[in-house]
């Protein structure tokens, strides 16, 4: 399957069911920015639970390519966001094996946030030993024919997904457990086993 999707900020566990099933992977970047989409936003579990992290970006118009979107540093979302995630997950067993990697990405302060993302989706792939060729579109096609699954938009914060059916793992907080969060908690939860857990087969309607 070649799989044709956007560029998520710390992807969900759905994101990452569809990548781990696809042999090749396209990244789209000729897109507009869309707001109030997980390109800009992931969602974590806290004690009081789910939580909406959004990075903030500097204004643009409609027409504003993802790729030229830039990170709005002069509000301090990167020690919120490295604050709760921390507060989260510290003491779920796998963070201390993971997280100064995660943090020297933030570090990083990219300009843009699709340099960002990439820079995560590489960090996860590679805590996962997902190789798979990854390529990016070279202009904006509405429509796709052929063997493609086109990804674009079907993963959304306002939107149930309805595609895979996400399997209860073990979650630091809360005896109900809350299905599709960013990998990160199930990465943070599950370690190296992640990838088996993504890989399940029930995990298809």
């Amino acid at each position: 399957m070649i799989l044709l999707t956007e560029i998520q900020y710390n992807p969900s566990i759905t994101y990452f069911q569809q990548v781990v099933q696809a042999d090749n992977i396209i990244i789209e970047q000729h897109e507009h920015y869309i707001k109030q989409s997980y390109r800009n936003r992931c969602r974590i579990l806290t004690a009081n639970g789910p939580k909406d992290l959004a990075i903030p970006v500097k204004k643009g118009n409609r027409k504003t390519k993802i790729t030229e979107i830039e990170i709005d540093y002069s509000q301090n979302w990167l020690n919120v966001h490295w604050r709760s995630i921390r507060s989260a997950y510290g003491s779920a067993p796998f963070f201390s094996y993971y997280s100064d990697y995660l943090l020297d990405i933030y570090e990083e302060k990219f300009l843009h946030l699709f340099e960002l993302n990439i820079a995560l989706l590489q960090f996860y792939l590679k805590c996962l030993n997902i190789k798979k060729p990854i390529s990016y579109t070279e202009t904006y096609i509405p429509v796709y024919d052929g063997n493609l699954t086109d990804y674009r938009n079907k993963i959304h914060p306002k939107i149930k997904p309805d595609i895979l059916e996400i399997i209860p793992y073990n979650q630091v907080f809360g005896k109900q457990f809350v299905p599709d969060l960013s990998i990160i908690d199930v990465l943070f939860s599950q370690g190296p086993e992640t990838l088996f857990y993504l890989a399940v087969p029930s995990a298809a309607n």
